[in-house]
């Protein structure tokens, strides 16, 4: 026949040798697997090369206590339950071993019966305490692996948001393809100042997405004034204003695009209070909305229209420079003129000659503007994120 499984390790420790055998025969018969020593210091050996499950110690012992034994049991072996015996004269003792983590003090001469309640009650305390402290400890890992995938899924939904707006933006081209690429163009000019501002990756995202939509009110417009060659009339011109409050009503409604709504409704203010619909001043508005308007007069100036060819970025430099403080808020500006004309150059090339999400944010702290995530379209990024 098979031996039955042992109930548990125990070490009991009392430097009385008739009285340390009576406990450990007694348990052993009752079903529990137990090893005895004199003293604190062969306990602690014990403890450190063996596996226990409980420790019944004498509070007096030669060498060091009982207490002590407790305290450096307590502290290295947390999941050992721990019984403390003491005459009647030390009951006090056997409180303060309980306030150190005893799970019960027994009181001598031992009844052997009742070191058997106590010390099944101790271990299924204890077994509880495991259960519950791996429990928990599975839940943290199952949390942790779970944020892990929400992190994933939320990258893939980013992904697919800028896919959207990508098909978004193709549209708007489809209307009207004489500005075809112009708010590709803008997003990235956007960007370069943004990041030499000091933008967070948040304020990053929000800039480009409100940059590349700023347009997207003119779904509203009627072809016969969005197309319309010549001058507008004044009539005409009050309803192409609108398209940025059109635009605003559109986006705000789209939760993921909300917070670059601002930058929809706002991309005509200017700096000295004379752009529209609200006719805001200065710090009023937006940043980005702010940058927006230098990169977007830069993208204008510098592309072909049917009633002129592009003007060289040196130009476009020197119109921007003018209308500092009045057009363009003079920060901007500013940061503007500090980037080398060779950039601008080079973000419009690279816009020109390779597919891309213009709403892609770069990774942290980009120390050029040639930063290869920027130019990766949607799925190109999933492949390179694997």
């Amino acid at each position: 026949m098979n031996e039955e499984p042992k109930k548990g390790r125990i070490l009991v420790v009392d430097d009385e040798l008739p009285m340390r055998e009576m406990l450990t025969e007694f348990l052993y018969l009752k079903g529990f697997e137990c090893q005895g020593c004199p003293n604190g210091d062969e306990a602690l050996d014990l403890l450190k090369h063996q596996t226990f499950d409980a420790l019944i110690s004498d509070l007096r012992m030669p060498g060091i206590s009982g207490l002590t034994l407790l305290d450096e049991a307590h502290k290295k072996y947390p999941r050992l339950a721990c019984l403390m015996g003491t005459a009647d004269d030390e009951i006090q003792n056997g409180i303060d071993a309980m306030r150190l983590g005893a799970d019960d003090y027994l009181l001598k001469p031992f009844k052997l019966e009742a070191v058997l309640e106590s010390l099944q009650r101790a271990l299924g305390r204890k077994r509880l305490e495991i259960e519950l402290e791996d429990y928990r400890r599975n839940l943290e890992e199952m949390v942790e692996q779970r944020t892990k995938q929400l992190k994933t899924a939320m990258k893939r939904i980013e992904l697919n948001y800028d896919e959207t707006l990508e098909a978004l933006g193709a549209a708007l081209d489809l209307r009207d393809s004489e500005t075809e690429g112009h708010s590709r163009r803008v997003s990235m000019f956007c960007l370069e100042m943004a990041r030499k501002m000091g933008c967070s990756s948040d304020e990053l995202r929000q800039i480009a997405r409100g940059s590349y939509l700023h347009d997207i009110g003119k779904i509203g417009i009627s072809d016969s004034i969005l197309l319309k060659p010549g001058k507008l009339t004044v009539e005409e011109t009050d309803v192409m204003q609108t398209h940025a409050r059109v635009g605003y009503d559109l986006v705000c409604r789209i939760a993921f695009l909300a917070p670059a709504a601002k930058i929809v409704l706002t991309h005509q203010e200017r700096f000295d209070g004379t752009g529209y619909p609200q006719g805001l001043v200065g710090e009023e508005i937006p940043l980005g909305a702010r940058i927006f308007g230098v990169a977007d007069t830069l993208d204008a100036m510098t592309s072909d229209r049917s009633y002129r060819k592009a003007l060289p970025f040196s130009e476009a430099r020197a119109e921007i420079a003018r209308e500092a403080g009045r057009q363009f808020d003079p920060d901007v500006v500013k940061v503007f003129l500090s980037i080398p004309e060779l950039i601008w150059i080079g973000i419009r090339d690279q816009v020109l000659g390779r597919h891309f999400s213009p709403v892609a944010i770069p990774l942290e702290n980009p120390t050029t503007v040639d930063n290869s995530e920027i130019f990766l379209s949607p799925k190109e990024r999933v492949l390179t994120a694997k």
